[in-house]
């Protein structure tokens, strides 16, 4: 772990691997709720850690390098379920990657408990994790243009669900009419850092 001063009130931590970065960042908001830390902003990213507005950045870089993180604790936040329809123009192509039929996609995806690792890209989209290393996908050769709002992608190690219509070059394998970013809900994503989410499968119109 290291952690660098950014600025005169904060740190970016850096860290090994995402599963320290995820168990970094539910540390320290276990912290912040028990007082023992002040700060305005906790954000976490694939192996860092930023905490902004700090009282004391010194003292906090030397105690957090020397820290024994303990890992996620397993229930930290309720489940979120999101239904999908596994209709999406790249599970074939998942499939054939993975070694297995459609349906196995599906059913793999849809077992899995994922967790919002960090948030990014664009407002309300979370990368969540959870799939094992062996069903890592690569992104497309060629991005599409536009990427409809509510569709399911993986990409690496992450599963992701486009809040809007953008540009992308993930695999797309589903599509969910949630709502992940509503300007009148509070918060505004409905997927936040350390989320638990469930894929529930409907079936295709």
């Amino acid at each position: 772990m290291r952690a660098l001063p950014v600025g005169e009130d904060a740190l970016l931590v850096e860290v090994d691997s995402g599963e320290q970065a995820q168990a970094l960042h539910a540390e320290l908001l276990r912290r912040r709720m028990e007082g023992s830390l002040s700060v305005r902003e906790i954000v976490p990213a694939a192996r860092t850690v930023l905490l902004d507005g700090l009282d004391d950045p010194v003292r906090w870089a030397s105690a957090l390098t020397a820290a024994d993180i303990p890992p996620v604790p397993p229930h930290t936040h309720e489940v979120i379920e999101l239904p999908v329809r596994y209709d999406g123009p790249d599970l074939a192509d998942v499939a054939a990657h993975w070694g297995v039929r459609e349906r196995e996609v599906a059913r793999v995806h849809a077992a899995t408990e994922f967790r919002v690792a960090f948030c990014g890209f664009a407002p309300g989209f979370g990368y969540l994790t959870g799939l094992p290393p062996r069903y890592d996908v690569p992104r497309r050769a060629t991005p599409r243009t536009a990427v409809p709002a509510g569709a399911v992608a993986l990409a690496g190690p992450y599963t992701g669900v486009y809040p809007r219509s953008s540009p992308g070059g993930w695999q797309l394998i589903g599509t969910t009419d949630a709502v992940l970013w509503d300007h009148a809900r509070v918060p505004a994503a409905l997927l936040t850092p350390g989320t638990r989410v469930r894929f529930v499968p409907e079936s295709a119109a």
